[in-house]
């Protein structure tokens, strides 16, 4: 019993070493133009960034976690 529970900390060690030190592909920082991307509404219609930037205020609201279970 006492070698499975070295075992898995030692797993979740690693895990934990391996999430830590990875990077994000496209990280900005603040002041950073964000990169041209396109999004569906809730219409047919599409929106991109470039159309708006300069003309309306833009706001990126996402619903995270509006899907699952409570």
């Amino acid at each position: 019993m006492r070698r499975t529970g070295a075992g898995a900390l030692l797993l979740l060690l690693v895990a934990l070493l391996v999430v830590g030190s990875a990077t994000p592909a496209c990280a900005l920082a603040v002041g950073d133009k964000a990169p041209d991307f396109t999004l569906p509404s809730t219409t047919a219609a599409k929106w991109t960034l470039s159309d708006l930037a300069g003309k309306k205020h833009v706001v990126l609201f996402g619903f995270f976690g509006a899907f699952t279970a409570t």
